[in-house]
């Protein structure tokens, strides 16, 4: 037991205890507590004043914003009190504070590998001071990788209080317009909202935060190339725990140099790196062709030149090229065919045109093929069901890569042969019944061409009848009042938006326009609990109709519950008409015009009436 004191809940004497897992409340002459909380559940404190007549401590909980309300009733009511208020404030904090991470799969190792600074050898070099003069074995650094082996356990909204605290958290943390919501309406003095009204109809951002934790942070698309940064004047690389986990996989003779050296050499933490970033192997390894230019400036290593490999410019690479899963993307497939035509392989098809550019592109080559590799290992571990599918993708896709369209005949539609009888006499019989079309009245003006006598235009004629037409068109005016007045509507608009967000004489104050802002933000909220109370949900009209599970008394149960919602959601919109008041008046005595402030809140205040008249007719 943590405390102990003598407290009255409810105006009924009893002793108030704290474990270390709960706040129990236990009444006189009673052997079995009445009020048991967990600690997990508390989320806020209250106290009274001091020198206040009773000595009171309400704590509330997560889902119930009421809570608990304690009066201290002993000799030393005030210290006892003050004893609980530590404690379930350290417990409050404790509630509140983020989860801690996972650790990773080899403790020791993450935590024996201290972030430690290496000055470069173009530097001077400073003194290193590590925490441990040895990095741990190489086997126990595989647990320091980027993507872990499982997924994290999804936070489920509602199952945990104390998770569901934090997750909700973080989303207002993520979103400071709903943070500012929460605010006035949840935090304020009194209350308007509870919680649970707040976060009812937002289950869905609850749940995409929910789904945006469980995401699992894959390997890194970079390249590794550690890069130097000035520290108190001197270039430093500064060596994290990730970025040695990092250089052992990307670069294995650098963990083979590391096993090797330290049993030689023993070279401390801060030595081993300090030396190979100075050496030749790791001007080799930057992913930079300008990396050759720095070789003059580097010194000779004893003990990293031997791990030095010759550079990977030839024509073919150094190293055997992955099979490849899909014959259609494999050239190696083909070699057969260009041996029996006599067909080598062409100079011109060297990647680049330098030299030393080859081993870079096949170092990126060989990264890409390392991050494709450990997505398909991330994919061997899913559902059986869903690599079947997948396989049955790739399937249709290489039938659809080698199906080409081109190569088909082509094909056209036979149709279905009707039969008739006396086929004759059916299109006879049409043909008489067509009626004659008769010529419509054209639309447009007779053409004064002549024609011949086949019918036909008279060429000359028609030209004849032209002449003149530049004459005739440059007298052609339109008028302009129309254009005008339509030009001189855009540019007032234009030029009352400019001056708007200009800041000019047309502009709200910035106070006056923050409660315009707060006052509609509170309304739609309002709205939006007021109809959702209103119409039934799914859930309810799946009940009612018999498919639900709900037994009758629940349904009543909830739509009272739901009717008392709509009923406070009604008496907080019958509020709005006289805040927007109180904006006019407070726009006016800024010298601000009222009906400007009444135009602004007009949408707010018709829907605010609609659904005030909708409430209404509904209790009549």
């Amino acid at each position: 037991m943590l405390c102990q004191a003598s407290a009255s809940y409810k105006k009924l004497p009893g002793d108030l205890q704290l474990t270390p897992t709960h706040l129990i409340w236990t009444q006189k002459g009673q052997p079995a507590p009445t009020v048991v909380i967990p600690q997990a559940d508390a989320a806020s404190l209250f106290c009274s004043r001091e020198g206040a007549a009773q000595v009171r401590l309400k704590l509330g909980l997560v889902n119930d914003d009421a809570g608990h309300n304690f009066t201290f009733t002993g000799a030393r009511a005030h210290d006892e009190r003050e004893v609980f208020k530590k404690e379930l404030t350290n417990i409050i904090a404790r509630n509140r504070a983020p989860p801690p991470p996972a650790p990773a799969g080899a403790a020791p190792a993450a935590a024996s590998t201290p972030a430690v600074t290496a000055p470069i050898a173009a530097a001077p070099i400073a003194a290193a001071k590590p925490a441990a003069a040895r990095l741990p074995s190489t086997p126990g650094l595989g647990s320091l990788s980027r993507a872990p082996s499982a997924p994290p356990t999804p936070i489920i909204p509602g199952a945990d209080p104390a998770a569901d605290f934090r997750l909700r958290k973080r989303v207002l943390l993520a979103t400071p317009a709903l943070a500012a919501l929460h605010r006035a309406l949840v935090l304020s003095s009194p209350a308007q909202l509870t919680e649970s009204e707040f976060w009812a109809h937002r289950a869905h951002l609850l749940t995409a935060r929910t789904a945006a934790d469980a995401q699992i942070r894959g390997r890194p698309g970079q390249l590794v190339d550690p890069r130097p940064e000035t520290v108190d004047g001197e270039i430093r690389i500064v060596i994290t725990p990730q970025l040695v986990q990092d250089i052992f996989e990307e670069y294995p003779v650098v963990r083979k140099a590391y096993g090797e050296v330290g049993k030689e050499a023993k070279l401390g933490e801060a030595e081993f790196w300090q030396r190979y970033f100075g050496s030749r192997l790791f001007n080799a390894h930057r992913a930079s062709i300008r990396s050759t230019a720095a070789q003059h400036v580097t010194k000779a290593d004893p003990i990293f030149d031997k791990y030095l490999e010759k550079d990977d410019d030839e024509l073919a690479p150094q190293r055997d090229a992955p099979q490849s899963s899909s014959l259609l993307v494999d050239l190696g497939a083909t070699l057969e065919d260009h041996d029996s035509t006599s067909t080598t392989p062409d100079a011109t098809m060297q990647a680049g045109r330098q030299r030393g550019a080859l081993p870079l592109i096949r170092r990126f080559n060989e990264h890409s093929e390392r991050l494709l590799k450990a997505a398909a290992a991330a994919d061997a571990g899913a559902n059986p069901e869903e690599r079947a599918a997948k396989r049955q993708k790739t399937g249709r896709a290489m039938e659809d890569a080698i199906d080409l369209d081109d190569l088909r005949a082509p094909t056209e539609g036979m149709g279905i042969a009707l039969e008739m009888q006396d086929r004759q006499r059916y299109f006879e019989g049409q043909g008489a019944s067509t009626p004659t079309p008769t010529p419509t009245a054209s639309p447009f003006p007779a053409s004064s061409a002549p024609l011949t006598g086949t019918g036909s235009v008279d060429v000359h004629a028609t030209a004849a009848s032209v002449d003149g037409w530049p004459a005739r068109l440059a007298g052609l005016r339109l008028e302009r009042g129309a254009g005008d007045a339509a030009l001189a509507a855009m540019s007032a608009n234009v030029g009352a938006r400019q001056a708007v967000r200009q800041g000019g004489a047309g502009a709200l104050p910035p106070a006056l326009l923050a409660q315009m802002a707060g006052c509609q933000t509170a309304a739609n909220e309002f709205l939006r609990q007021f109809w959702a109370a209103v119409y039934p949900a799914a859930l309810s009209t799946s009940t009612s109709t018999g498919t639900g599970t709900g037994t009758g008394k629940d349904r009543g149960r909830e739509k009272a519950e739901r009717d008392a919602t709509a009923a406070k959601m009604a008496g907080y919109l019958g509020k709005t008409a006289e805040k927007v008041a109180g904006l006019v008046r407070a726009g006016v005595g800024e010298g601000v015009e009222g009906e400007r402030v009444e135009v602004a809140m007009r949408p707010v205040l018709d829907a605010v009436e609609r659904a005030l008249g909708f409430w209404a007719a509904r209790r009549r």
